[in-house]
């Protein structure tokens, strides 16, 4: 697969996300796999995806690992860094090197540089016009993103647009409720998470990784199973039981 062009795996990634649009998919699942497949497309160590509120704050939706989410919740609360940057200007912002940026970013860039990240980039999420979150990309080695891979991480960004907001020409006016939508999908999720890491004693990353697996092998979408064990105690038993032999089984 590193032998296989660039524009090749491009083409491969966005082929299969689309298959997914054009059947019934879970949100929250296709847009970490989405996030995943950045990170490798575009050889960074991470990558995470935020999305905005209908009062234009930022949440993070996905992350490909401990240290990215953090990064980006670190971000979000210190107001300040490439996706905060990009989302605002609604333009695509590439740093090769996060150190020579300490000016521009004072909090940001010592909070990144800790966590192991070297260079940053991001693209902005549109739809009917509107910016409405940002692609990051984060990096561990000095090194800058050139003009066809922002183009391919804007084609990526504008597919979790489509899955988000679920139509390809969606209205100004349908935007904030589908926005929402997603919102309350990754929080749903998140709780599931929470509560499978307390219950089966695995970190967060292990318990959506569980969640997963359990929604993928009995065909259903990972928001519906996270509710389900939510808000239904009554299935949570069975449900804790099966994730448990999921996490003694081989992947």
């Amino acid at each position: 697969m590193a032998d296989t062009p660039r524009e090749t795996r491009v083409l491969d990634a966005v082929v299969s996300l689309v298959d997914s649009l054009l059947d019934s998919f879970d949100v929250v699942d296709l847009i970490t796999e989405l996030t995943e497949r950045s990170a490798k497309l575009f050889d960074v160590a991470a990558a995470g995806l935020l999305l905005a509120d209908p009062l234009e704050n930022l949440h993070l939706l996905a992350g490909t690992s401990d240290n990215a989410a953090d990064l980006e919740l670190f971000e979000i609360q210190a107001d300040e860094g490439p996706c905060l940057e990009c989302f605002v200007s609604g333009q695509p912002v590439s740093v090769a090197d996060l150190v020579a940026e300490s000016r521009r970013w004072p909090w940001f860039v010592p909070a990144a540089v800790d966590a192991g990240f070297a260079s940053v980039h991001a693209v902005p999420m549109r739809a009917a016009g509107i910016v409405v979150g940002a692609l990051g990309l984060l990096g561990t080695s000095v090194g800058e993103l050139d003009a066809a891979d922002l183009l391919a991480g804007q084609s990526l960004a504008h597919i979790a647009c489509v899955a988000i907001l679920q139509e390809h020409a969606p209205s100004a006016s349908a935007v904030v409720p589908r926005l929402r939508n997603a919102l309350d999908a990754q929080l749903v999720v998140e709780q599931a998470k929470g509560f499978v890491r307390e219950r089966l004693d695995v970190s967060v990353e292990d318990a959506f990784v569980l969640l997963r697996r359990y929604a993928r092998s009995n065909d259903e979408h990972l928001t519906d199973v996270s509710r389900r064990l939510i808000a239904q105690p009554e299935s949570r038993p069975e449900m804790l039981a099966a994730l448990a032999a999921i996490n003694t089984s081989p992947a």
